[in-house]
């Protein structure tokens, strides 16, 4: 059926508008205002802080029911367990080469450019009670503790708690559960289906409030620690944020080339959630509309639902690089020489330490907590040296530990062939969005170009 051409009069927005309307154009200028607020005004800066909060926790009020509803209407759709445990067990062995890649290029850099040297801090001067909390919220994480915390007491304590590893632990036996029902659970999967839509609606409103949040977030990392601590300590957050940026590029950008995916294209995609977790320092913010994008590019949702979440507990790929340059420093700053079987010991312990990492601000800081009394070798103490810097590094961190799930989710998709190629590398293309994500007075999505599109019956 042939259509007939028609002219579009639809009034052309100008350039500016255009632009600014954005997320990450505004996402940025709030982070400039922020910087700006927190710098000449201090106090100020400080005192916003609750508009970082209040975005933070009204993103993450929705984030364990989204992962649930994702993660059993995936299992319940698919259907076949055998295809389940697949994604499982390859997404755990991704998981563990990526995360020990991160701790081995962080310690070989650490070495290699010894950062802290030279600062010749005495342990005995430093306040051990600045990271006394730390220190004790660490001791709490053991490998025992953690598998055990994996099983909630009840099946809504999770989601109180929002701790995201016993959802996803609740949603794959429901879904498992749905399974067994086969066709006499398909009603009660349409409507959770329909819930988990209406969830991602409520995103795309909160979502609205994130230049402001980022904003807040920014006017009050600077106004509380002020320039002159990252001045102070510039060297190893440079050096941080250097490493994480060049595994980003040739260590995932690799994998990425494997799966078929041009790393360039995937990060502009993704650029307004990286640029959100990175202001707000909290990863968890952002894994609801990445698992919405995710699912547009043609991944199926349950390798979605079950690489994301798992992923913020097993794969932290930031937070490992963070924990091994920071361990080196303290040594280097306190003179303290580790010979190559202590940092091997030290890599073995934070292959165990890292996991379940909260993606929120200062779960890397007590990871590392965690694996200093461990270590038995280097002060506890030597932590107050990070104290000040702590919250710039969370920042790479948090997008660092997004962008390594994101891209492990395409991955493992194409590893166990859960990708629609075409339509993927179709909207990486053409940059086109969910459509929940368009604001309304731009109308619907456009047909992705390059895809085939269903034909009208006559």
């Amino acid at each position: 059926m042939v259509q007939a051409n028609t002219i579009d009069n639809t009034p052309k927005k100008g350039f500016a508008r255009t632009w600014l309307g954005k997320l990450y154009v505004q996402v940025i200028i709030g982070v400039i205002i922020g910087t700006m607020i927190g710098y000449f005004e201090p106090q100020l800066g400080v005192m916003l802080k609750p508009f970082g909060d209040v975005f933070i926790r009204a993103i993450k009020l929705i984030v364990t029911p989204i992962i649930f509803l994702t993660i059993v209407v995936g299992i319940a759709t698919i259907g076949d367990m055998r295809k389940i445990a697949n994604i499982g067990v390859k997404s755990l062995i991704y998981f563990e080469v990526a995360s020990t890649i991160a701790l081995l290029i962080g310690m070989f850099v650490a070495n290699v450019w010894p950062v802290g040297r030279g600062i010749n801090a005495d342990p005995a001067t430093l306040d051990a009670g600045a990271v006394s909390t730390y220190v004790t919220k660490g001791g709490e994480v053991t490998l025992v503790e953690f598998l055990i915390n994996i099983i909630p007491n009840t099946f809504v304590a999770p989601f109180v708690s929002g701790e995201i590893l016993p959802v996803l632990f609740v949603a794959v036996l429901f879904g498992l559960g749905l399974c067994k029902l086969g066709d006499r659970a398909k009603p009660f999967v349409g409507m959770l289906d329909t819930a988990s839509h209406a969830l991602f609606g409520m995103v795309n409103i909160i979502m609205r409030a994130a230049p402001l949040g980022a904003a807040g977030a920014m006017a009050f990392t600077i106004g509380k620690y002020g320039i002159g601590t990252l001045m102070s300590l510039g060297e190893l957050v440079l050096a941080v944020y250097l490493v994480s940026v060049l595994f980003v590029i040739f260590i995932l950008g690799g994998f990425l080339r494997l799966a078929g995916f041009n790393l360039f294209k995937v990060l502009s995609y993704f650029k307004d959630e990286i640029l959100v977790v990175f202001a707000a320092t909290s990863a968890e913010t952002m894994i609801p509309r990445s698992m919405a994008k995710l699912e547009h590019l043609g991944v199926r949702k349950e390798v979605v639902g079950l690489v994301i979440p798992t992923g913020f507990s097993f794969n932290m790929d930031g937070t490992a690089i963070y924990m091994t340059m920071a361990v080196l420093f303290i040594a280097h700053a306190t003179n303290i020489e580790l010979s190559l079987a202590q940092q091997l010991t030290i890599l073995f312990i934070m292959l165990f330490t890292s996991k379940g990492a909260a993606g929120v601000t200062g779960g890397g800081f007590i990871a590392l907590a965690a694996t200093m009394p461990a270590v038995g070798v280097l002060p506890v103490a030597g932590l107050a040296l990070l104290i000040g810097v702590d919250r710039f590094m969370a920042e790479i961190r948090a997008a660092t530990n997004l962008t390594s799930n994101i891209i492990a989710t395409l991955v493992i998709g194409r590893w166990v062939g859960a990708v629609d190629n075409e339509r993927a590398k179709a909207i990486l293309d053409s940059g086109e969005m969910p459509e929940s994500f368009v604001p309304k007075e731009t109308g619907s999505l456009a047909p992705v170009r390059g895809m085939a599109q269903p034909v009208a019956s006559a």
